[in-house]
């Protein structure tokens, strides 16, 4: 049986429960292969015989005030939006989008100029959503009128 797609919007709210940061917008971008988060401060610590990861994510979108540090990564080579090649780290967290928690892959880019400090790409798209550039935010949308009717229910 073939599952159904949920419709995702050019723009969306989602939640990154494992880095604390909750309420964050997106864009979707179904010509990036990857997804993408904005990270500030990003560095390799060698320190025994493991390498770890550091960063910082975007405060002034409302991400935690405190640096990440995972075990878990990979260094590629991405073409950015300028399509020049650029080495960058890769991360694996998990995103809720639609009531849905999703382990994926996110590069940690410098997003600064960009309006939305995510992007999510093809890889989380694929067998999960339809994607309609006509509409926004379908996923907050759903989650506030479910919030909303769960709330009604328990008034008195």
């Amino acid at each position: 049986m073939k599952q159904s797609l949920d419709i995702i919007g050019a723009t969306d709210i989602v939640d990154l429960p494992d880095l604390g940061w909750y309420d964050v917008p997106v864009r979707i971008d179904s010509g990036a292969t990857t997804s993408a988060i904005h990270c500030s401060r990003v560095r390799l610590i060698k320190e025994g015989d493991k390498p770890q990861l550091c960063f910082y994510l975007d405060t002034k979108k409302g991400a935690p005030q405190q640096s990440f540090t995972v075990t878990d990564f990979k260094e590629t080579i991405v073409r950015n939006s300028s399509g020049k090649e650029e080495k960058r780290y890769v991360i694996k967290t998990k995103i809720t989008i639609f009531g849905k928690k999703i382990r994926t892959e996110f590069s940690l880019a410098n997003r600064r100029k960009m309006r939305y400090p995510i992007l999510l790409g093809r890889k989380l798209l694929k067998k999960r959503f339809l994607v309609d550039v006509s509409q926004k935010d379908l996923s907050a949308i759903k989650r506030s009128k479910a919030s909303h009717r769960s709330h009604a229910r328990h008034q008195p």
